[in-house]
């Protein structure tokens, strides 16, 4: 009888261990669901350029490799010290590109090809040009000193940064703005900002027809660097009241 006793008082006991052990439910209300409205903003800042980059470079092509490599060595050297005494520092000075590849040579009759090949040898610095009045002449310094290819001309501000901080404050006003007039239409009123995140877009030009720079002679290549123009994009999440 008492071991019938202690049996059912085990059974018992384990039953409350494991009722104690499970899943605990608590009846409470499920929270509400976040309200809140999205918007995107934007601002801008309308700039003066006054610095530039641009790539200059030799290519040479000659039967002979060695040849077309001591060639364009020295082209390259005399279009360097070109930039240098107009002024260009050397930190001013990058080489961004050195190759050489042959080319099959073709008969201009058949089409077929000779057996000969023609080596062609580049060599492009990227330079940081300071003074823009001065750009134009430049440019025709370089030439004269054997630079024979000269492309992607690139306007920028050195210093943006004050600009860009009001461009990103007129951003979030005009993000305010629309949000306040989508709560207002809705009849709701906006709350804090949840999420904001912003980004500054390339800056790209607008040309006022005004030019730049100073006098250059007549004989400089004519540049305009007219107006920057760098817009500022930014996406807030308001909480709806």
């Amino acid at each position: 009888m008492k071991t019938k006793f202690y049996l059912l008082a085990a059974v018992a006991l384990l039953a409350l261990i494991m009722s104690a052990c499970g899943p605990t439910t608590v009846n409470q209300a499920a929270a509400p669901p976040l309200r809140s409205v999205s918007v995107s903003g934007a601002g801008t800042a309308h700039l003066v350029p006054d610095i530039a980059y641009i790539y200059v470079g030799v290519h040479t092509e000659l039967p002979s490799a060695a040849e077309a490599v001591e060639q364009n060595n020295e082209q390259t050297q005399t279009m360097i010290e070109a930039l240098r005494d107009f002024g260009i520092e050397a930190r001013d000075i990058r080489t961004t590109n050195f190759s050489i590849w042959p080319q099959e040579r073709y008969d201009p009759l058949t089409g077929t090809p000779t057996g000969e090949k023609t080596y062609m040898v580049d060599n492009t610095v990227y330079v940081t040009v300071r003074d823009l009045d001065q750009l134009g002449e430049l440019l025709d310094a370089v030439i004269a000193a054997g630079a024979n290819t000269v492309n992607s001309i690139q306007f920028d501000v050195a210093d943006k940064d004050e600009a860009l901080k009001e461009a990103r404050a007129e951003a979030v006003e005009d993000a305010k703005a629309k949000a306040e007039e989508l709560a207002g239409a809705a009849g709701v009123d906006i709350g804090e900002v949840l999420t904001i995140n912003f980004q500054d877009s390339a800056a790209y030009p607008v040309f006022d027809g005004k030019g730049g720079g100073g006098a250059a002679v007549e004989a400089a290549v004519p540049i305009q660097p007219g107006q920057l123009t760098f817009t500022v994009t930014v996406n807030v999440t308001y909480a709806i009241k």
